[in-house]
């Protein structure tokens, strides 16, 4: 059963125009419609599954992040440089917060490789996964409970000095709702680290049907520089500071020439993500995906 949104979930505009229209290649081989809205131009998959039929589109050995396989040379490579990442998100989040040791929340934790580098690092961390099968996993591996679903919880309000969202805010059904928890939850200097993917990027354009990140169903957002901001300003949450990801466009390159051509192919994989890295260095720091770093301090953000 696939649900419609009649408003825009940035501006609540109720005329959109398609965009384009996306296969499945990880879970169900299906087409689904991305539109984009008339008003502020955010793009957003529509009809999408409800958050009760979600689950299964994630049920894939394909699908890296949840099943944590190594089976096959693509799962060898997102493994390798996933460890490479992890140590670079830490010390983001120890510039960032200007904190060797702290309490993190990551929100949609996957099975907690990152978080496990957290607390191998001493910080105290919590993690909130929604799917079973990598939640059971993390749990497994950090001797934590991991919580379920951020509404149920038991968690205090103005807690954590650090919140991050790495690639997940494009998977959340309650996005407004969600938002508004998370800035209720953290504390009144904690930063916010939010990564998405972006749309506007060159290889997004490229590739364009193809492109890997847009990951239909599961993505039912599609951000871009100018469309986030949009969304956060909502809820006076003040972006300071826009960073690259640049490991990420080698591997959505990769799987976007596989999904276009049906075959894998490593070297020319590796120069499409050079390429795009090359073309967002001069260009606004378009990369493919985006590091954003935010504050809630109603003090420090913009008067309108």
């Amino acid at each position: 059963m696939l649900e419609n949104l009649t408003n825009c979930p940035v501006c609540e505009h109720d005329y959109f125009s398609p965009f384009l229209v996306c296969k499945d290649y990880t879970v169900s081989e299906k087409e689904f419609q991305i539109v984009a809205c008339q008003n502020c131009d955010f793009k957003f998959t529509n009809p999408r599954p409800s958050a009760e039929e979600i689950g299964k589109y994630y049920h894939s050995d394909n699908y890296i992040s949840h099943s944590n396989t190594k089976k096959g040379i693509l799962a060898q490579i997102y493994q390798k440089v996933r460890k490479i990442s992890l140590q670079a998100k830490l010390k983001h989040i120890q510039k960032e917060s200007q904190l060797e040791k702290g309490s993190i929340l990551d929100y949609g934790c996957g099975t907690g490789n990152f978080l496990k580098i957290c607390q191998e690092n001493n910080w105290e961390v919590t993690g909130i996964e929604p799917e079973e099968i990598a939640r059971k996993q993390a749990e497994d591996l950090l001797k934590i409970n991991i919580k379920e679903n951020i509404f149920e919880t038991e968690l205090k309000t103005k807690s954590f000095d650090v919140i991050t969202l790495w690639h997940v805010l494009e998977h959340i059904h309650l996005l407004d709702e969600t938002i508004e928890k998370l800035r209720e939850l953290l504390k009144p200097n904690g930063i916010l680290l939010i990564a998405v993917p972006n749309c506007a990027s060159a290889d997004a354009k490229k590739w364009k049907e193809y492109w890997a990140a847009y990951d239909v169903p599961r993505h039912l957002y599609h951000f871009t520089p100018q469309t986030l901001p949009l969304l956060l300003k909502k809820h006076s949450i003040k972006i300071d500071k826009y960073m690259a990801m640049p490991y990420d466009s080698y591997y959505i390159s990769l799987l976007s020439r596989k999904y276009k051509t049906g075959k894998l192919n490593f070297l020319n994989g590796f120069f499409d993500g050079l390429q795009s890295n090359q073309w967002a260095k001069k260009n606004s720091l378009n990369f493919s995906s985006v590091l954003y770093v935010c504050s809630c301090n109603i003090a420090n953000f913009p008067k309108v």
